[in-house]
């Protein structure tokens, strides 16, 4: 049990005995002492103050002298500020916390249970590679994935690749027109970068003729609809849904090139899915729903033969959920995929990463599934997230302005190398050790960089800052656990000898805080933010740093003391290394 929880549950009947009240523990709010106060856990006395209109300094001396009588081993003083009670902890239960956790590379790990959730990120359009503001919904989808694992749910982790559409078409119209044959293999580049050229030609190519429609008198808007190229990307994309075998055999074509290099990319980055849904497998999926739901009068049809629902009297407005000549729109598609991934998965919780550019599309989707009364609207859930931008501004794809995801980790890789060559502590590296090295801090970096931030905040993204070996980064991070470690290969813990039983300062505090591990692993979890853990490994690297900045571990004064800050110190880099695999990074042994 966390010391937070077990001073919940023996100061509760203590606050009950002593005060003459009746209360349970979810009453009680225990928190860390703050750092400018004496003590290490308090509980908040304002929540009892004004349910049972108790005078606050009698309330907090009566529960603090009874703490400290009844509870001794626990509680060695407190101290009352305001509404503030602040107990001051026996080191004893610190210590025992310490050598029974040291050694354990699971510690924070919960138990199994039996919910089920699925988590569906990435959702790329096959029209153009994987940029900066993928990464970021990758890495939060598999970071928050990998954190339900851990505390111990079902975890199933889902894609949908958007693989058709008109914006499929254009990269189609623009290979025929402008390609002369060549692929990905002829002109030796990956196939996702490949097509994704072709989209941008397309917009070049429209853009110049929507301008001769202009020169040529038309209006804007008549020309952007005259344009030729435009004309033979909505006849493609009509071909296309009528089963053109040429056409279709085009699609096939390019979507694989697009497939192959999102795979090396998806390797790069250590993104892995369970399962892969296609838009042109599951875009006709939701139109029975819409008949059912047009039958049991939740759906209303207008005079042109478009189907409706009016949603507003939950403060939304009428939603088109199937087009006049029959044809699919994005929300038909979700609903009839939700009904697949239940129906396969039978989730009680359906995670969906999507830009918070979504947020209103997403609401509708779940009304619309709860309208509909189906088992599992209530677990929709929808991880809404800020989009990343450059210090210079937004990116624009059909402006071919996005940063491309291979070219930023290139750039990292680079920025990894130049930074270590300028520390000078990796001369005894072979050239596998150092590529291996230059890699992982890169994506550390990256990686930590873009889930710093708490997700529903938007973000400039800074590569240079993000690869500091000083600071709020990753690097940061990754150099404490290799310095940890190049210390425990010198001396490792052993359960033989006995340790210190006094904690200087700066161990208690380091301790305290790695005792809260699994208590940050649930905040995480159950606010759906990797942030949370974030925050909390670099505090903990910072805290281990002033540590040793200030006390030897191997030239420790005693071997009592020695085999207690060694004990600290394998505790720091299992939770270091528990905390940074949850946010899929890497920890060098050496740097």
């Amino acid at each position: 049990m966390l010391l937070q929880q077990k001073i919940k549950k023996i100061l509760a009947p203590i606050v009950q005995d002593s005060l003459g009240i009746s209360i349970t523990e979810d009453e009680l709010v225990i928190q860390r002492t703050k750092e400018e106060f004496e003590g290490d856990y308090t509980l908040v006395l304002f929540g009892l103050i004004k349910k049972h209109k108790l005078n606050p300094a009698l309330m907090g001396t009566t529960i603090g002298t009874a703490a400290c009588e009844q509870q001794g081993d626990l509680f060695k003083s407190y101290n009352l500020l305001k509404g503030f009670l602040n107990f001051s902890l026996q080191e004893k239960c610190l210590l025992d916390f310490l050598s029974t956790t040291y050694s354990n590379t699971q510690f924070g790990k919960a138990a199994e249970n039996t919910k089920r959730v699925m988590v569906e990120y990435s959702s790329p359009n096959t029209n153009k590679p994987l940029h900066l503001g993928h990464l970021r919904n990758i890495f939060l989808g598999w970071s928050i994935a990998e954190l339900l694992k851990e505390r111990g749910y079902s975890v199933t982790k889902s894609c949908v690749v958007n693989d058709r559409g008109i914006h499929i078409c254009k990269s189609m119209i623009a290979w025929q027109l402008f390609a002369n044959g060549s692929t990905p293999a002829s002109v030796g580049q990956k196939g996702d970068h490949f097509v994704g050229n072709f989209y941008v030609k397309f917009n070049e190519a429209y853009k110049a003729q929507v301008e001769e429609g202009v020169a040529c008198g038309l209006t804007k808007e008549q020309a952007e609809k005259e344009a030729p190229i435009m004309k033979a990307t909505q006849q493609l994309l009509q071909d296309w849904e009528a089963g053109n075998q040429e056409v279709v055999d085009l699609w096939d074509r390019m979507n694989q090139w697009v497939y192959e290099g999102f795979n090396e990319t998806y390797l790069k980055i250590g993104a892995d899915f369970d399962k892969t849904y296609y838009e042109s497998k599951t875009y006709l999926l939701g139109k029975k729903f819409v008949e059912q739901g047009l039958a049991d009068g939740i759906f209303f049809k207008k005079e042109d033969g478009g189907i409706w629902i009016d949603l507003t009297p939950e403060g939304l407005d009428e939603k088109l959920v199937l087009r006049k000549d029959g044809t699919s729109v994005y929300i038909t598609q979700d609903l009839g995929l939700a009904e697949q991934k239940f129906q396969e998965y039978q989730y009680e919780q359906s995670i969906y990463v999507i830009a918070d550019e979504q947020n209103y599309h997403m609401k509708v989707l779940q009304l619309i599934l709860q309208k509909l009364s189906k088992p599992y609207a209530n677990g929709i859930y929808h991880l809404s997230y800020g989009m990343v931008e450059l210090p210079s501004g937004r990116m624009k794809s059909r402006e071919g302005t996005v940063v491309d995801a291979d070219d930023l980790i290139a750039e990292m890789i680079e920025a990894a190398r130049t930074k270590t060559e300028e520390l000078g502590k990796v001369k005894d590296f072979n050239p596998n050790e150092l590529h291996k090295l230059y890699h992982t801090l890169a994506l550390g970096a990256l990686k930590f960089y873009l889930l710093r931030v708490d997700p529903k905040k938007k973000m400039i993204f800074n590569p240079q800052e993000s690869i500091d070996f000083q600071g709020f980064t990753g690097p940061f991070i990754q150099y404490t656990y290799a310095r940890i470690q190049s210390i425990l290969r010198k001396e490792s813990p052993t359960a033989t000898h006995s340790i210190e039983n006094k904690l200087k300062k700066e161990e208690k505090e380091l301790l305290i805080s790695l005792e809260q591990f699994p208590a940050v692993l649930d905040q995480a979890v159950m606010e759906h933010n990797p942030s949370v853990v974030a925050l909390y490994v670099f505090t903990i690297a910072k805290l281990f740093n002033s540590f040793y900045t200030q006390h030897a571990i191997i030239n420790a004064p005693t071997i009592a003391t020695r085999q207690l800050r060694l004990r600290l110190a394998s505790l720091t880099a299992n939770v270091i290394h528990r905390s940074m695999s949850l946010l899929g990074i890497e920890v060098p042994n050496r740097m």
